[in-house]
């Protein structure tokens, strides 16, 4: 079975993204060491789950990053491209991005019958509200914070109250030159 992989770039006091879903705070100018980090997530998945309301700044992005050969971001942008994405929507009845299929059943049966098909892993990255469901519904086989030396105050967040507290456990906990500080977490359980 292919595990499902979050990664995500979260604030110290636990926002990922600031009350307009603002990134202002984030680090951007990663060092190579946590580069690699990503590459071999990237590297173990072949297939992107992301929630309807990031798609488009992320397909958008990405698709920018390939007009330009020479940026460092390039074949990175390529993956990101290439790969298959599924979006999880309620809304739309038909996907505006190239490589992309919609996701429109239930959540829970639309992931597991993901993680049932053959290939390397499926890996996750947003937004909030998505990543949240993902969560309460307990379908994330592996968490990868990015957590960003920065306490934004207020914003966006992925845990919501699930009737209690929501346990992980911690794999690895691995700081980098640029400030981030990458925790590996397995699910724990809700008490």
């Amino acid at each position: 079975m292919r595990k499902l992989k979050l990664q995500v770039q979260i604030s110290v006091d636990g926002f990922v993204g600031g009350p307009n879903g603002e990134l202002d705070w984030m680090t951007f100018n990663m060092d190579d060491k946590i580069i690699e980090y990503i590459n071999s997530i990237t590297d173990a998945s072949d297939t992107i789950l992301m929630g309807r309301k990031m798609t488009d700044r992320f397909v958008n992005y990405w698709t920018g990053v390939l007009e330009n050969p020479e940026s460092p971001e390039y074949l990175f942008a390529r993956r990101m491209v290439d790969y298959p994405k599924v979006v999880f929507t309620k809304t739309l009845d038909e996907s505006a991005w190239p490589n992309t299929v919609l996701a429109k059943g239930d959540i829970v049966e639309e992931v597991n019958h993901l993680k049932n098909q053959e290939g390397k892993d499926l890996i996750a990255y947003g937004g909030a509200g998505y990543v949240s469901s993902l969560i309460k519904h307990n379908l994330i086989d592996e968490y990868h914070l990015f957590v960003n030396p920065v306490a934004i105050g207020s914003g966006m967040t992925i845990f919501r109250e699930f009737g209690g507290k929501f346990r992980l456990k911690q794999v690895d906990a691995t700081p980098y030159e640029c400030g981030i500080t990458v925790h590996k977490y397995l699910p724990g359980s809700a008490t």
